[in-house]
């Protein structure tokens, strides 16, 4: 711990009259916990020896061997406006119980700094960027309920447009000020945005674009919007769902994720005669992605209702491919861009029920691996394709489903162990985790398998 930080943060709460700490963390598979104590215990020591958990509660270890700690990243210290009393939050590492409180590889947030130490280890590049989009839902109204004689589901939208809602303008957009409300409690937060819109989808879908920002920050950004829009929705009495498809025959909702690399400060992407203006080592990293998409696809679309969201017809990503301004290709090279310095790519499959920690460190961990073996996409058949429309004409089909997505991980998954990134445990346990959930699905009843087989 940094003596000076700890002085510094503690001198600044006290000029806010702070009179809690709140130390936040995800669990594995991206759920927000969170712990508070009285800001007299706020001190050098506490965080220095970090306030004992237990680790199984969040998905990581099992129960004989689950006490951790949590211990206070003091640099992410901010003001908490959904909280009563006044408050200072932050983020926090899990660690071992060992003297030395050592890193616990399982951790997200560890495994996004691993990555991007990697990637300079490596001697690749010296920071990746990234700039994601949030698509999410705003419904008036949200209920479910899943019995042994009972499952239904409902939301309702007091949007209805006739045919296209994207960028439809109030008071047809029913929400711009609520965005407004969250754009303005992001940049309280530190977190930068580029702008806000209403999505395609006629009921209730919306927009809010970020920028640029390194890999484990743009972790905790996601976390910090989440935890934003999930407050602000409370208080307006809406929900907000980031559920990759809510509707049937609507649009679905990803998580962008635009990104490059740069060294010694210059963006490695761009070249100039290059394709797309992209260089080798992009096309490289292009490469490495779609090799490993299939199993990229297990912590950046891993949930059953991810796959409901990857089909044609609603501009998602369906195929392994990219290309110049196709929205149906996994990578899309966006064609506005004209600042060498901007040059970049957009991967279109992920979402947010993923730990965007996890998410985009894998990804970067295939862009690596493509770099470093010189994967050129096209000698390895993922030809460009430069259509504004889908590409469901070709067959290089992602994963159709969650289990697909885990049985290429279970054998795809040595990129990520370079370097110690990701510890084969988290393979292990995510596979564990996430089969479960499938199994959960496949045991209950539809409600429309009544309509189509009740009276068979």
């Amino acid at each position: 711990m940094n003596d000076s930080k700890f002085a510094e943060v503690r001198r600044e709460a006290e000029k806010m009259g702070i009179e809690f700490i709140d130390l936040k963390m995800l669990d594995l598979v991206g759920r927000l916990h969170h712990i508070s104590y009285p800001f007299d215990r706020f001190t050098e020591a506490t965080c220095r020896e970090g306030i004992g958990f237990d680790g199984s509660s969040y998905g990581f270890l099992k129960v004989e061997n689950s006490d951790m700690v949590l211990v206070a990243d003091l640099g992410t210290a901010a003001l908490d406006p959904f909280r009563k009393r006044p408050t200072l939050t932050m983020f926090a590492e899990a660690r071992l119980t060992d003297d030395e409180r050592s890193p616990f590889p399982q951790d997200g947030r560890y495994i996004a700094r691993r990555a991007e130490q990697a990637m300079r280890d490596l001697g690749v590049a010296d920071v990746s960027q990234w700039a994601p989009e949030y698509e999410f839902h705003i419904f008036e109204e949200a209920e479910f309920l899943t019995e042994a004689n009972d499952s239904a589901f409902g939301v309702r939208s007091g949007e209805t447009f006739f045919q296209n809602a994207y960028h439809a303008c109030n008071p047809f957009d029913r929400y711009d000020d609520f965005r407004d409300e969250v754009s303005a409690a992001m940049g309280d937060f530190g977190i930068p945005v580029r702008y806000h819109h209403h999505e395609g989808g006629a009921q209730g879908q919306q927009e809010i674009e970020g920028w640029f920002a390194d890999l484990p920050t743009t972790g905790d950004h996601a976390v910090l919007t989440k935890y934003i829009l999930f407050n602000l929705a409370e208080r307006h009495g809406l929900k907000v769902t980031f559920m990759p498809k809510p509707l049937m025959d609507n649009a679905g909702s990803g998580w962008h994720l635009h990104q490059f690399l740069t060294k010694n400060g210059q963006n490695i992407f761009h070249k100039e005669d290059g394709y797309a203006h992209l260089s080798e080592d992009a096309l490289f990293y292009i490469g490495g992605i779609l090799k490993h998409a299939d199993a990229l696809c297990a912590f950046t679309n891993p949930s059953t209702n991810s796959f409901k969201r990857l089909v044609p017809g609603f501009e998602a990503p369906t195929v392994r491919t990219f290309g110049r301004s196709n929205r149906g290709a996994a990578i899309r090279i966006p064609s506005y861009v004209s600042d060498p310095q901007m040059r970049r790519i957009e991967y279109r499959p992920p979402d947010l029920t993923a730990n965007p920690y996890i998410c985009c460190s894998a990804i970067l961990m295939a862009g690596l691996d493509g770099i470093i073996n010189r994967i050129d996409p096209i000698a390895a058949g993922y030809t460009p394709q430069d259509a504004p429309g889908d590409s469901s004409h070709i067959e290089d089909f992602l994963p159709r489903s969650l289990a697909d997505a885990l049985d290429a991980l279970e054998n795809d998954h040595q990129f990520l162990l370079r370097n110690d990134v990701f510890p084969e445990s988290l393979i292990r346990r995510w596979l564990e985790i996430k089969n479960d959930e499938i199994n959960a699905i496949n045991q209950r009843p539809h409600p429309y398998e009544f309509t189509m087989y009740f009276d068979f």
